[in-house]
C-alpha cells in the first residue's frame, strides 16, 4: 500500500513542477478550443505534452466527465477509453462538500485500435491520486504501476503512463467556466516509429479537448 501511496504522491508533484514550468514548450497544434504544445520527457525516451483551455461548465461537472472511475462518464465520450475498472482503492476520504477531498486507487484503462489499426489495442495500470484544493482546483495525477491481481493480458500491448493528468481549475470572475490544465506523458510501447505516435498524440489531444466540450454541455447540463 505504501508504495502506492508514494507513487501517486510523486505523481501529484510532479504535475505541479509541470504546470509551473513555462519553458521550453513548442507548440503544435492549436483549435478554437485548445492550445497543445510539447517538449522532450525527462522520464523516459518521448515526449511530454500540455494541453491548455477554456471549458464552459465548473470544475466540477468537468471533473466529472473525466474522472477516471467504472462506467463512468468517460467511457461514453472519450472514443480513446473503451473501458475503466478498478483493481483496488487505496485511499479514499471525503468530505460533506465535495465528492472528494482526497483518493488514491489504482485503475486499469483499456484503449481501443487507433490510426485504422495501426495502433492496436492498449492497456494501461495506473495508482491515480484524485484531490481537490481550498481554491476548488480539482487535480488528477496518474503513473504507472504493476499489480499482483493485474498482470498484463494477451490481446493488448501494456503501455506506460509517466507523470501525467489534469487540473480543473476555477476561472475567477466566472464559476460557469473552467480552466482545464493537462498533461500527457504515455509511452505507447510495441514497435511504433515516433513520427507516428507524435502525429497520433497532437490530434487526439485536441480531438479529445473538442469532445469534452460537447460533453460537458450534454452528459452534464
Amino acid at each position: 500500500m505504501e508504495r502506492y501511496r508514494e507513487a501517486a504522491a510523486r505523481a501529484g508533484e510532479k504535475l505541479q513542477a509541470y504546470r509551473e514550468d513555462l519553458s521550453g514548450w513548442r507548440s503544435c497544434k492549436r483549435t478554437d478550443e485548445v492550445s497543445v504544445s510539447w517538449k522532450p520527457s525527462t522520464e523516459f525516451h518521448g515526449n511530454i505534452y500540455r494541453a491548455e483551455g477554456i471549458l464552459p461548465a465548473k470544475p466540477e461537472a468537468v471533473f466529472k466527465c473525466i474522472k477516471p472511475e467504472a462506467g463512468g462518464l468517460r467511457e461514453k465520450w472519450d472514443k480513446n477509453v473503451k473501458e475503466v475498472s478498478f483493481i483496488e482503492v487505496i485511499d479514499e476520504v471525503s468530505t460533506i462538500q465535495s465528492a472528494f477531498l482526497r483518493n488514491i486507487c489504482i485503475i486499469r484503462t483499456i484503449t481501443p485500435s487507433a490510426l485504422m489499426k495501426i495502433i492496436s489495442p492498449r492497456d494501461f495500470l495506473d495508482v491515480v491520486l484524485m484531490k481537490q484544493d481550498k481554491d476548488g482546483t480539482i487535480l488528477s495525477a496518474a503513473t504507472n504501476v504493476e499489480h499482483p491481481q493485474c498482470p498484463p493480458e494477451p490481446g493488448y500491448v501494456r503501455g506506460r503512463n509517466y507523470p501525467c493528468g489534469c487540473f480543473c481549475i476555477p476561472v475567477p470572475g466566472d464559476s460557469s467556466k473552467t480552466r482545464l490544465l493537462s498533461f500527457f506523458q504515455t509511452d505507447l510501447c510495441g514497435n511504433l516509429p515516433h513520427s507516428i505516435v507524435d502525429s497520433f498524440f497532437a490530434s487526439s489531444i485536441a480531438e479529445f479537448h473538442s469532445n469534452l466540450t460537447k460533453a460537458v454541455k450534454t452528459l452534464v447540463a
